[in-house]
């Protein structure tokens, strides 16, 4: 059984809004977001493009609903400005999130990233870095990682769909050339499957580096069209590629089994970008909180 003193299991904003796509979602307020959230049963989410940033306002309407947040999502572009740029915003960051109580900071790649383009194929639109890239990436992230560690917290690094770390490959050089007490990886079951990774054999390989886990779950027909059709990622996030764990391919209780047996200790937090006018957010987060409940236990 996973120690509920040390696991805590949220659930991300974007069902309600989505912080790509801003009129998906567009109806839902911030106070509707949080509310479900906690009727559903969850102890937490991320940030979304509507909570306010003050922390001692966005602590008064969390606390009211026994909410904590968990962390948020940082663009770094390590890759193509200046490495003082993305320090200047990270701090910023990294303040706002110590000021909530998160542990960790989620931290992906945006330098060359296709996520957010519109018609740019996510399978074959893809780039691929080169070594000065990858220099500049292992490198600034380890910097980052000293910044974290100056408020006793952690950069976990979100592999992503879209972005310059994808695949396995990817992965582990990312892995290989970061500081392994600085740089953390964020495990996300549904990009891992939608990119054709292994998604069990990357758990077990870096469990111990893993600090933060996104549940995230994919609808195997839509990932089959969107390579046919060669179509971008937030089309995809539109035709519903995504859904919550216990409603597409993936089994999670070999996931839940590693994170167990490994005394895994953080957020579990369920995320999956749809339409909300198609998949009702309050009807999904249910859905997910059900399944997690009779799969993991908790």
């Amino acid at each position: 059984m996973f120690d509920k003193e040390k696991v805590f299991l949220g659930i991300a904003p974007i069902a309600w809004t989505n912080d790509d796509m801003p009129d998906l979602g567009k109806e839902n307020s911030f106070e509707q977001c949080i509310s479900e959230a906690a009727l559903a049963g969850f102890q937490g989410t991320e940030v979304g493009n509507k909570y306010p940033r003050d922390p001692d306002t966005l602590k008064g309407y969390l606390e009211v609903r026994g909410l904590r947040i968990a962390s948020a999502w940082f663009s770094s572009f390590l890759t193509t400005k200046p490495y003082e740029e993305t320090e200047k915003e990270f701090l910023k960051h990294r303040d706002f999130l110590h000021a909530m109580g998160a542990k960790v900071i989620v931290v992906s790649e945006q330098g060359h990233s296709i996520q957010g383009q519109m018609d740019t194929p996510v399978f074959d639109g893809k780039y691929v870095m080169n070594d000065e890239e990858w220099k500049l990436l292992t490198t600034g992230l380890d910097k980052l990682g000293k910044l974290a560690a100056e408020k006793d917290m952690k950069v976990v690094y979100h592999h992503h769909m879209g972005t310059v770390v994808q695949t396995t490959a990817e992965i582990d050089r990312l892995m290989e050339n970061t500081d392994p007490n600085l740089v953390y990886l964020l495990f996300d079951s549904g990009h891992l499957v939608y990119s054709g990774e292994d998604e069990l054999a990357i758990l077990k390989k870096y469990i111990h580096r893993i600090k933060h886990v996104h549940l995230k779950d994919i609808r195997p027909e839509i990932v089959k069209r969107v390579k046919e059709e060669k179509l971008s990622f937030l089309k995809a996030v539109r035709l519903g590629a995504f859904t919550v764990p216990g409603d597409g391919c993936i089994n999670f209780k070999p996931i839940f089994d590693v994170l167990e047996e490994n005394h895994y200790e953080g957020w579990l937090l369920v995320e999956a970008e749809q339409d909300p006018a198609v998949a009702n957010p309050f009807v999904y987060a249910k859905m997910a909180r059900e399944y997690i409940r009779k799969t993991a236990g908790i």
